[in-house]
């Protein structure tokens, strides 16, 4: 098996310690022994909830004025951005430390122009491999009506 091939596969519960505490970047950035990313800083991200074990979370983020097209919507480069950091943290969370899932394909349905403000994602593990995972997400405005939706494709590989 190749250095970068995680050796689990199956939904599994990601890494516990001894004691049960979740380990991880994931883990560790909200604890804030790891700095946040700076494109989730910018984007606002903020977790509402996460589960973990059902491979679900939901986050919110808060779209400025400065990502606005001409046309006064948020740019959907931006959206794209927030589905893909929604999808990608709802793996992030059930991974056990060392592990990571660079996203190899993100395709993006965009429903209706989105307004500054908070939007909120969910995101869930549609299905999780030994080296691949498929990923689900949406977008929503402060209403609760869909903005954009999306599926990912990642792959799981060692921390270098």
């Amino acid at each position: 098996m190749a250095a970068d091939e995680p050796e689990a596969g199956g939904t599994g519960t990601g890494g516990t310690d001894a004691g049960g505490q979740r380990r991880g970047v994931f883990w560790e950035m909200l604890a804030g022994r790891v700095a946040a990313p700076r494109a989730s800083l910018l984007l606002g991200w903020e977790l509402i909830e996460v589960l973990p074990d059902e491979g679900t979370i939901e986050v919110a983020f808060q779209a400025d004025e400065q990502f606005t097209n001409p046309a006064g919507a948020i740019q959907g480069g931006f959206l794209a951005a927030m589905l893909d950091d929604t999808m990608g943290p709802a793996l992030a969370a059930s991974l056990p430390d060392g592990l990571l899932a660079p996203t190899l394909d993100l395709h993006v349905q965009y429903l209706r122009p989105a307004r500054p403000g908070r939007l909120t994602g969910r995101g869930r593990v549609v299905s999780r491999g030994r080296r691949v995972c498929f990923l689900s997400g949406e977008l929503a405005a402060a209403d609760g009506t869909l903005v954009a939706v999306a599926t990912a494709t990642v792959r799981l590989r060692t921390l270098e």
